[in-house]
């Protein structure tokens, strides 16, 4: 590196060390995406001003050695424009050092960024100047062209909700953590089955609290829920018998290269059961390994 940028811990190869950049249009979910990779044990930094980029992988890896060799910083409109300039050189820079640099440029349609901010009523970032949301949205899109044009993935959220957008973060950057990533997700047989599942389980033969009348409305999330499929020994068995499948099988996709797996548990209305699966099993592997992710289809 040059003497702009801090020596990084000489225990940490440069090329274990993966930096993304997030930057997009405002509203277009740059911080939905900063918090699917926060999940991922990202250490993650909003409107970091670019020259700063270097000296924060330094800091960051020299302080915690291999604990955080993964960093995301968000960079916006908010950053002065000379920022944006600056910007392509820094990553370049940090590249050519050994840094594995990711630029993602989170992008929408004009008329949908309109619609979010009326729904929202926040102020664009550069209604200050006195434009309208039209013309700010415009002037948005000049200033951040030359970063549009460089990223290595533009993603349009446009037709995304924020929970779309997070998993497809989630899943696209996975590879940048240590070992597998999970992803336990609930859903509803009745519904359909998730396209995305790598491996299904199906809960519909456990006790179900949605015949009890005051369980109905509420979700596995909930405490009387969890207590009383806790209660169940049929659910006890059933979580046994996953858990030792699932220890059994996913070493086999870590020797096979998998970067991410989706383990999808369904029941009848993808509320009770199913999500207090995910719930439980998300816990139990959290407390074994980074990077278990969990999303609960019908409560999202």
């Amino acid at each position: 590196m040059s003497d702009d940028f801090p020596s990084p811990n000489p225990r940490v190869d440069p090329r274990e060390i993966h930096l993304i950049v997030l930057t997009g249009m405002s509203g277009g979910g740059k911080t939905v995406a900063l918090r699917a990779l926060e999940d991922l044990e990202f250490y993650c930094v909003d409107n970091l001003p670019s020259a700063l980029l270097p000296q924060l992988v330094g800091a960051v890896v020299e302080g915690s050695g291999s604990k955080h060799r993964r960093i995301a910083v968000g960079v916006d409109v908010r950053n002065r424009g000379a920022d944006f300039a600056h910007m392509p050189t820094v990553l370049s820079e940090l590249a050519a050092a050994g840094v594995q640099v990711h630029l993602i440029f989170l992008d929408c349609r004009d008329e949908v960024l309109m619609k979010r901010f009326s729904e929202t009523r926040r102020r664009h970032p550069l209604a200050t100047r006195g434009l309208s949301l039209a013309d700010a949205i415009a002037e948005e899109r000049r200033l951040l062209r030359p970063l549009m044009a460089i990223a290595e993935k533009v993603i349009d959220s446009s037709e995304l909700n924020v929970h779309q957008l997070r998993r497809l973060v989630a899943t696209g950057y996975a590879q940048a953590t240590e070992g597998l990533t999970l992803m336990f997700q609930s859903f509803a047989f009745k519904r359909g089955l998730p396209l995305d599942a790598d491996f299904v389980f199906d809960a519909r033969c456990l006790p179900n609290p949605h015949w009890h009348a005051h369980l109905r409305p509420l979700s596995g999330k909930d405490k009387p829920v969890r207590d009383f499929l806790d209660a169940e020994p049929l659910v006890g068995e059933y979580f046994a018998d996953t858990t030792r499948w699932l220890d059994a099988w996913l070493p086999r996709f870590e020797q096979d290269d998998r970067s991410y797996v989706t383990i999808s548990i369904g029941c009848t209305g993808g509320r009770h059961r199913s999500v207090y699966l995910v719930e439980k099993l998300a816990a139990h592997y959290r407390a074994r390994r980074e990077g278990v992710l969990t999303f609960h289809r019908e409560l999202e």
